[in-house]
């Protein structure tokens, strides 16, 4: 590669960082047809989700689940990216941006380079490695991490030859000349229309304050330390060692809220929103490493707010030997014989405790990324308080500045989901200011033409993957290398550190044309994220993508037979045994493409719906928007501002204004869907609407439907006008209620209908609604007394500064359990009815009672009456919770297994307004996405009838719930037939059929049952 000092690009979007957010909003921007230059600092995407373990509430592999989009990015042919660079300047206007990037030398030829790691072998120097947290060590040169993008070396500063030109050893061992120490920072001009801040975020390094001995006392660690130790691909290879003595600590304590929720200087006063549940799965897979282990949670409030994680919690709580104790925390000291270290704590009966720890963990908080501020110069943007990039809560993708978009972590503290789903917001951003060039410099994937293997002898290739250390260091996998060479068909087999890494699947792509396989078995993980990334990998080899099969020895084998390793490798084999069975029967396949309407449907006018309504229009497309209602608005038109100062019901009507002005968007009022048919691309839905009924046809539908207030039938709610609901206080507060202006007291009570048997699961919102109901009461009346009764008080990310700022207005927080609630009861004093509230006050001993004006419930967001209906009709699954269920909780926030339908707002999980507005987006970006496709591709897994041997019986088409199957008249008379593109492969049409007449392609009975014979060799015919 030439090393050019200054070069000029064309595209039409930057995205600016390359972990999570900065990939998926890449990922959507170029599938729908832009140009994207992805630009990330480090040297190789993948951001703070690719040093993670494991990903809360479902302990998903995060690599495993991230590791997929950096190939699909590194394959797209629509996205360039720009590792080690930087942004130097930023000139020009929304639509007609300059952006000068400043790239580093790698010092290292990306084209030439084949990342053998040679180079890594032989250099003599050592340095902290940067992504195991400096707890390790690593090469000069050397790859960031095994599946990094690119695959390639890079030189770090402290080089001998970078110093002072002494060691070349590197350059003698390079057989491909690929080491090039005259490569100089080189910079180049990037001209985009429109520009994604996905800068992400940092961690707070608790080593600033000194007062947690972190980088003094040996075994303090941070949670992203542990999250390291605790990786198979970590310092100690996924085991726990302490640093002082690389021994298995037993005793582990986590301190919560390090550099978060403290006002005092060098700490932030803000949540930062993951902390609680991060700690939570560390413990759980603590006790996963050594059930042994005694683990102690050090907290404030858990705050286990969003979806699945009050069982999440609830989990971690069961299990045997830990200690969940709610007390603030000071270091004691280092023993010097131990390296331990002591922690005193309070307790509500033993006063203060010191304790002795083998290990402990900081869960250190969220911070804003390095060099935030000089990075806002250059983009011209506006940063709150905090550092972070400064939104408004109507539109929280949008910047100060037009035509700059934010996602991610920079607009604050955030999981996962809410970074994904936000970059997808950020895309559909994008696209509405960009949707006259697109197409125009995108480009279309070209694949080597298909291989005919009509007539060749099954010639199989067995890849087995180490997955670093989480199946090389139980399962022998030289072994099973070995045994797969010796059955029938496998004429390859080798071992692979990781076969989803890049060096990887091009050595499974030259074994294919080298050795000439027309089957390939990959025996790793799951076929659950991985399945594509090797089937396209088989499509780049010449073959057809249908001959591969994955043998899944990670979840089957090494996770769950961890203390068995002879065991695992044996049943590791067993499966390879089967897998070859099954994969030597194997058929090439061909998909179908199939025309794509242009019209999205979205089901539900609240502000999600409309949200996204206007967005797809905004981009050019045609949209349906389907309200039950008389009126458009849903549960926001009782609501009146939002904590950060929003005017909702100005916000509301804008919305409903541009929705009728928009003439892109059909409205229906009054709209009941009485059935829905078709597949992505393709729908047809029948709709009642005002006394009529009309057929909409569309490509894409977007859920959101919303959520509904739980009517309580406790404290009182329904008996006396003086007890209330949350928003029957909002609305109280708008009109000025008299009675309500002049109360003197008033008691609210938190998690009234959730957090139960009957809902276990948070409401999200009603903290922070109490909150700033409180706060509007003591601005309208300053000597009202308010008492919040809460079990803990999740006013999680900015919204922490509100609830201190109550406490300082004199509103007062009483905890308490869930096992002796508050009591209300109407009593009459002084010849008048008063409600008195009785509640346990754990820090005094003792039971109050608080006399009261007014009792306030914070009612429980409950799903709305239709959920299970619309899930019905469009074939969607529901959450433990009654609330829609994604497709993936991490990665895939706003889409459903069924393609062609998206979901968002409230009718996901309870949130917040602006939360809910960053969904919509999000999910009208991942619409558009489909959207922009002239054609979709259908699956060639799909089932086939043999008419001969059909008899009409009837039992394939009541088994099938997508109404795939028909009847139809043949000569022979009638018989079933498969509709292809509504078929989706589950096959319970085959295990109905009395006659066999029907099969699923790619799952054939001769596949499966050779696959079964395989299971028992002793049985097996000697032809087999």
């Amino acid at each position: 590669m030439e090393n050019k000092p200054f070069e000029k690009k064309i595209g039409d979007v930057l995205v600016v960082g390359g972990g999570i957010s900065g990939i998926q909003a890449s990922l959507d921007l170029a599938t729908a047809g832009f140009k994207v230059y992805l630009v990330e600092k480090s040297p190789t995407i993948g951001g703070k989700m690719a040093q993670l373990d494991k990903t809360f509430p479902t302990n998903d592999c995060s690599m495993c689940i991230e590791s997929p989009k950096f190939l699909e990015c590194s394959r797209h042919p629509n996205i360039e990216i720009l590792t080690m660079t930087e942004v130097a300047s930023v000139q020009g206007q929304a639509g007609d941006f300059t952006v000068t990037v400043e790239k580093r030398p790698r010092y290292v030829d990306e084209d030439k380079c084949t990342g053998c790691t040679s180079c890594a072998e032989y250099c003599p120097v050592t340095i902290p490695d940067p992504f195991n947290q400096n707890i390790s060590r690593n090469k000069a040169v050397h790859m960031y991490f095994a599946q990094a993008i690119p695959l390639t070396p890079y030189i770090d500063e402290k080089c001998i030859f970078l110093e002072d030109e002494k060691c070349t050893i590197c350059l003698g061992i390079c057989k491909n000349d690929a080491l090039d120490f005259n490569q100089t920072p080189q910079q180049i001009s990037l001209h985009v229309g429109a520009v994604v801040l996905s800068l992400g975020m940092d961690t707070f390094d608790p080593a600033i304050k000194n007062d947690y001995g972190y980088g003094i006392m040996e075994n303090v660690v941070t949670s992203l330390d542990y999250e390291r130790l605790l990786c198979a691909t970590g310092p100690y290879d996924g085991e726990i060692l302490r640093a002082s003595d690389k021994k298995h600590p037993r005793r582990i304590a986590w301190i919560h809220c390090v550099g978060s929720r403290r006002v005092t200087q060098g700490h932030n006063s803000y949540c930062s929103a993951v902390c609680c549940t991060y700690t939570q799965k560390q413990v759980i897979l603590t006790k996963d490493h050594d059930e042994g282990a005694e683990c102690t949670i050090f907290h404030n409030d858990i705050r286990s707010y969003s979806k699945g994680f009050e069982r999440f919690y609830q989990r971690a709580e069961s299990l045997p030997g830990i200690r969940f104790i709610r007390s603030y925390v000071s270091v004691g000291r280092e023993i010097p014989e131990t390296k331990n270290i002591t922690l005193r704590y309070s307790t509500p009966d033993a006063g203060v405790i010191e304790e002795e720890f083998d290990m402990v963990v900081l869960s250190v908080g969220l911070v804003p990324p390095a060099g935030y501020q000089q990075l806002a110069e250059k983009f011209g943007i506006d940063l709150n308080a905090h550092g972070f990039c400064s939104t408004r809560p109507e539109n929280p993708v949008e910047t100060s500045r037009k035509g700059v978009f934010v996602a991610g972590a920079f607009q604050g503290p955030m999981d996962i989901p809410e970074s994904v789903f936000s970059a997808s917001g950020a895309c559909a951003r994008c696209s509405e200011i960009l949707s006259f060039r697109k197409g125009r410099l995108s480009r279309k994937r070209i694949y080597p033409k298909e291989r005919d293997i009509s007539g060749e002898t099954p010639k199989i290739g067995v890849f087995v993957c180490h997955c670093g250390a989480n199946i090389g260091r139980i399962v022998d996998v030289p072994s099973v290398v070995d045994y797969a060479l010796t059955l029938p068909h496998v004429v390859h087999a080798q071992e692979q550190l990781f076969s989803c890494a890049t060096n990887s699947a091009q050595q499974i792509t030259d074994t294919i044309r080298e050795k000439g396989l027309n089957r390939v078995i990959v025996a790793a993980c799951t076929p659950r994220t991985h399945e594509p990334v090797f089937r396209d990998t088989l499509r780049e080899g010449g073959i057809n993508q249908y001959l591969y099969d994955m043998a899944n020895i990670r979840e089957h084998c090494s996770w769950v037979h961890s203390r068995e390793k002879e065991d695992a490798t044996q049943k590791a084999k067993d499966l390879v045994r089967m897998s070859v069975g099954r994969t030597k029967n194997l058929e090439p396949l061909q998909e179908f493409d199939l025309p794509v309407n242009k019209t999205a449907m979205v089901v539900g006018g609240g502000v999600a719906g409309m949200t996204s309504a206007l967005s797809l229009a905004r981009q050019g497309f045609s949209v349906h928007l389907l309200e039950k209602e008389n009126d458009l608005g849903g549960m926001a038109r009782r609501i009146h501002t939002t904590l950060d100062g929003m005017d909702v019901q100005a916000f509301v009507k804008t919305l409903i204004r541009d929705v009728y002005q928009n003439p892109r968007i059909h409205v229906s009022h009054d709209a009941v869907i009485t059935g829905v048919s078709g597949y992505v691309g393709n729908f047809t839905t029948t709709v009642v609407t005002e006394g009529r009924t009309k057929t909409i046809q569309h490509g894409a539908a977007i859920i959101a439907t919303g959520a509904a207030e739980y009517e309580p039938d406790e404290y009182l709610y329904g008996k006396n006008d003086s007890v209330m609901t949350q928003l029957a206080l909002e609305e109280k507060l708008s009109s000025r209620d008299l009675q309500l202006m002049d109360a003197q007291s008033l008691v609210m009570i938190q998690c009234v209908g959730c957090r139960n048997e009957e809902r276990n699961y948070c409401s999200r919102v009603c903290c922070t609604h109490a909150v700033k109901n409180a706060l509007a009461l003591t601005k309208i009346n300053p000597e009202i007394r308010i008492h919040i009764l809460f079990r803990d008080m999740r006013t999680y990310g900015f919204n922490e500064d509100y609830y201190r700022t109550a406490s300082e207005k004199g509103v007062k927080f009483i905890r308490y359990d869930v096992t002796d609630q508050p009591i209300v009861e109407k009593v009459r004093e002084n010849g008048g009815d008063i409600l008195r509230v009785t509640v346990p006050d754990q820090i005094l001993g003792k039971r109050l009672e608080l006399d009261a004006d007014f009792v306030v419930l914070s009612a429980a967001v409950v799903p709305a009456p239709d959920t299970h209906n619309i899930a019905g009709l469009f074939k969607v699954a529901l959450s433990p919770e009654g609330f829609f269920q994604e497709a993936h909780v991490k990665l895939r926030p706003v889409d459903f297994a069924a393609e062609g339908v998206f979901l968002c707002g409230t009718a996901h999980y309870p949130k917040h307004i602006s939360e809910a507005v960053t969904q919509a987006s999000g999910a009208a970006g991942r619409a558009a996405v489909l959207l922009s496709q002239d054609t979709v591709t259908a699956s060639g897994s799909v089932c086939e009838v043999d008419e001969d041997l059909c008899v009409s019986c009837g039992a394939c088409i009541t088994a099938c719930t997508y109404g795939a199957i028909e009847f139809y008249e043949t000569k022979k008379g009638k018989k079933a037939r498969v509709i292809p593109v509504l078929c989706k492969g589950d096959g319970l049409c085959n295990a109905k059929c009395p006659t066999e007449a029907i099969q699923l392609k790619h799952y054939t009975d001769e596949e499966i049952l050779y696959q079964l014979d395989a299971a028992f060799p002793e049985l097996e015919p000697a032809d087999c």
